[in-house]
């Protein structure tokens, strides 16, 4: 085990007074703690560092070569404790935050703006993927920030509820036979990857809502721009809708609803990183007031 840098400083100490006793009184801990301390530094080192008399004790060859290099670690400490500490203490260095590309496109930019303009000393660093990816590299701590949807539970994982959403059938108001489900050529345009997308089309054969064909695609704003150009029905999420084309598409009364939960998820352990808490509130409070 590595001596902490309290045992190296109390070391320095007792090697600089040659005395246990005089030392402990400098150092204002009782001699049999110092006395300790330095046991455990030589049982850990596997090497013997003072030579006891009766007038105090002085040090080994060995214990000559830790004096010098336990100063030179204390002066390396010093000066990167500071910067582990910084972050603790100040709005700054990098942060990750991972969302679903549509998620990013309704809220990021002003959450943004309003932390870049406040902390120039703040970077941050955008991933897309699906939620289900998010929470995985949140859990794995390659991701500091999750928007996300539905997310599973996890001990690590604080989970904060921001808000709900709406996965429906959407159609623009330019009506063709590719988005009437009423007749028997209707098309469905959907992300494929997303869960919410396969359990709507399983709704649908239930009901026995008629449509011909499926076009996949991994991109909601696609989606929703053909949905938006009458090139078939869209399964999209409301809060996307509304950020995209809220005039131009209408969704489809009497389908199947999917309720989704929006979530924020952090782990627990980065609660304090002064970084992470600003956006972790400023994300709480934008979809506080929408």
């Amino acid at each position: 085990m590595i001596p902490s840098p309290t045992e190296l400083s109390y070391f320095i100490e007792v090697a600089k007074l040659e005395n246990l006793s005089r030392a402990a009184q400098k150092l204002g801990i009782s001699q049999p703690s110092l006395t300790i301390s330095m046991q455990r530094i030589e049982k850990n080192l596997s090497v013997k560092l003072f030579i006891r008399h009766k007038k105090g004790m002085v040090l080994t060859k060995t214990g000559k070569i830790l004096l010098l290099h336990a100063k030179q670690l204390l002066q390396e400490w010093e000066t990167i404790k500071p910067q582990i500490l910084a972050p603790l203490r100040q709005v700054q260095g990098q942060v990750s935050i991972g969302c679903n590309a549509s998620v990013a496109l309704y809220c990021l930019s002003d959450i943004l703006k309003k932390n870049l303009l406040h902390y120039p000393k703040l970077e941050i660093q955008l991933l897309h993927a699906v939620s289900r990816h998010v929470t995985e590299c949140v859990i794995d701590l390659s991701i500091d920030i999750g928007i996300v949807v539905n997310p599973i539970k996890h001990p690590d994982l604080i989970i904060h509820k921001l808000g709900e959403d709406e996965f429906k059938l959407w159609s623009s108001a330019q009506k063709n036979k590719l988005n009437d489900l009423d007749g028997d050529e209707a098309v469905i345009i959907c992300d494929s990857n997303l869960a919410q997308s396969q359990w709507m089309l399983k709704q649908l054969k239930k009901k026995k809502i008629n449509y011909k064909r499926v076009i996949y695609t991994t991109s909601l704003e696609l989606v929703a721009q053909m949905t938006m150009k009458a090139c078939g029905v869209g399964i999209l999420p409301a809060r996307v809708v509304n950020s995209l084309y809220p005039k131009q598409l209408l969704s489809i009364g009497k389908t199947p609803i999917y309720l989704d939960e929006i979530c924020l998820i952090y782990r627990s352990e980065n609660k304090n990183v002064m970084a992470i808490k600003q956006l972790v509130q400023s994300i709480k409070e934008y979809f506080s007031g929408i």
